[in-house]
């Protein structure tokens, strides 16, 4: 099955970072997040990614590009005509075709113009900026159970702010927020039918409102909810959040070994 990366947006809630690369090549230990969450499904051996880039596009290119020159040992020998030679060349065992999806189309026009390279089959989609650990089997295994064109994964978000608990304006007690508190919303890690590229009419749909709730109205779109760890990288505290995280050697994320 191929998946589906959404990495076309200006990342602007995170612009000291995004102004220099889309937002899913800004690193997490020293890696791209995008990076993260093809790793994450490549470990339950998914490996054909197709990516919707359109802001800085080239730099997404120009990675993926050079990928076997950052993950290995590289000799430059200027004496014998400029010769470069690998040393134990590490590369992921990955497809990936990079899509120029255009600067302004939004998240449902992105899956429009890639419908040529989806095939027939349903597929993985993806926003290039979260990191979870989703059982992504158990996702397709829901999806074909109920036969509908889309799953969702739904999450109950973490919130930074803290309860009070009052009865007729008395303050009783205060206490830290707890999933429980906060409803569910759409994580991304959806698996889908091509038939829901007929729900997208051009470049200027957004993939969540009108198309996700046309599928809503129709009956065709479930829900998996996903009660473990999800987090978006949407700003600067973020990002630091999650590099706290992978430096901690416990990134819940890390599915894989290497």
């Amino acid at each position: 099955m191929k998946v589906v990366l959404l990495a076309g947006g200006f990342g602007t809630r995170i612009s000291e970072e995004s102004q220099y690369k889309p937002k899913p090549m800004i690193e997490i230990g020293d890696m791209p997040i995008l990076w993260h969450i093809m790793k994450t499904y490549s470990s339950y051996g998914f490996d054909e990614f197709i990516i919707c880039a359109g802001y800085k596009q080239h730099v997404i290119k120009q990675w993926f590009a050079d990928y076997f020159l950052h993950t290995s040992d590289i000799t430059f020998d200027f004496t014998k005509g400029n010769q470069m030679i690998i040393h134990d060349a590490h590369t992921e065992n990955w497809k990936v075709t990079v899509v120029d999806t255009g600067l302004h189309t939004m998240t449902g026009g992105r899956l429009k113009r890639i419908k040529k390279y989806l095939g027939d089959e349903p597929f993985f989609m993806t926003y290039g900026d979260g990191v979870a650990d989703v059982d992504i089997p158990a996702t397709l295994e829901f999806h074909k159970s109920h036969g509908k064109f889309a799953t969702m994964t739904a999450i109950r978000p973490e919130s930074r702010y803290g309860m009070i608990d009052m009865v007729n304006g008395q303050v009783n007690s205060f206490r830290e927020k707890s999933q429980s508190d906060v409803g569910w919303i759409n994580g991304g890690f959806m698996v889908l039918d091509p038939k829901v590229l007929d729900y997208i009419d051009g470049d200027a749909d957004m993939f969540e409102r009108a198309p996700m709730e046309r599928l809503a109205e129709d009956g065709q779109l479930m829900c998996y909810c996903h009660e473990g760890f999800w987090q978006c990288m949407d700003t600067l505290r973020d990002k630091q959040k999650l590099e706290s995280l992978w430096e901690s050697g416990k990134a819940p994320w890390k599915l894989w070994e290497k």
